[in-house]
């Protein structure tokens, strides 16, 4: 496995540090006391960030590559809730998803990144999958289905954020790109609400500016990010300088055959395919979406 040919041409061991993050040998020491930080640090913040997992002399690639398929973005300003579902006026009016919330950030879809970049090929990569998948304590981990929102990158413009909310799938990973020359912080609220326990108070008062829950997450290009956003609040506020913020979000589920919603495709890239039609979200808890 450590000598696979990912996208593009690259060896996975030209790609990823293998000496410090062994892909093919599940009995690696170097591997074990990885796995155990990783899990440690999930269990206590919902977060972990495995630094410099692409060798430096990629990173430039990387970027390039994004700024390659930036312009390819679905971009909308949006007025939306934390949870991104429609209004319903039948709530309290403290209700957090009573709360608008301008999102003005924007995606890429997979149809629209190719094939020969180097995201796809780690995005597949069956170590990868696997490394990510022993962090999260499951025995798998499956890539998405959907064709659109499996991989994504997401843009931050200059003067942009991307504003409080929670995800919809469990398993978060993600790739910083490139960063910006200020701003664009990762700010997140580590287990603000669990299975069966919503939490609309604590999630409004983080919305009100409450900053005690507030944890920020130091990103830089190279390094993967794994992060339960499904119970985690979080954001990235505004981007400052002249350059962009570019992140690929590799999507995972614990369960194969995942394809969203149409309403939630559309909002995202303003389109749908027909694998997304006559598809219903199909959650592991209660939590609205």
């Amino acid at each position: 496995m450590g000598s696979d040919v990912i996208h593009g041409g690259a060896s996975i061991d030209a790609v990823v540090d293998t000496d410090r993050y062994p892909l093919d040998d599940p009995a690696d020491p170097v591997r074990i006391r990885t796995i155990a930080r990783a899990r440690a640090e999930l269990r206590a913040e919902g977060a972990t960030v495995l630094r410099d997992v692409v060798r430096p002399e990629l990173r430039g690639r990387l970027r390039a590559e994004g700024d390659s398929v930036a312009p390819r973005a679905h971009t909308a300003v949006a007025q939306v809730n934390v949870y991104n579902t429609d209004p319903d006026p039948t709530l309290p009016p403290d209700h957090p998803a009573r709360v608008a919330l301008t999102r003005r950030n924007a995606f890429v879809a997979r149809d629209r990144i190719p094939a020969g970049h180097l995201i796809q090929g780690l995005y597949d990569h069956p170590g990868i999958r696997a490394l990510v998948a022993a962090c999260f304590e499951l025995p798998d981990v499956h890539p998405l289905a959907d064709p659109y929102a499996g991989l994504t990158l997401n843009v931050v413009a200059p003067g942009d954020h991307h504003p409080w909310h929670f995800d919809t799938n469990e398993i978060a990973v993600s790739l910083l790109t490139r960063a910006p020359e200020a701003g664009g912080s990762f700010e997140y609220c580590p287990g603000i609400r669990a299975p069966g326990a919503e939490n609309p108070a604590g999630v409004r008062a983080v919305l009100d500016g409450a900053r005690g829950p507030v944890r920020t997450l130091e990103l830089r290009p190279g390094d993967l990010q794994l992060f339960r956003g499904r119970y985690a609040l979080h954001r990235v506020t505004p981007v400052e300088g002249p350059s962009a913020r570019h992140t690929a979000i590799l999507a995972y589920s614990d369960r194969p055959g995942v394809v969203g919603s149409p309403a939630r495709t559309r909002q995202l890239f303003g389109r749908v395919d027909p694998a997304h039609l006559g598809t219903t979200s199909v959650r592991s808890d209660t939590l609205l979406d």
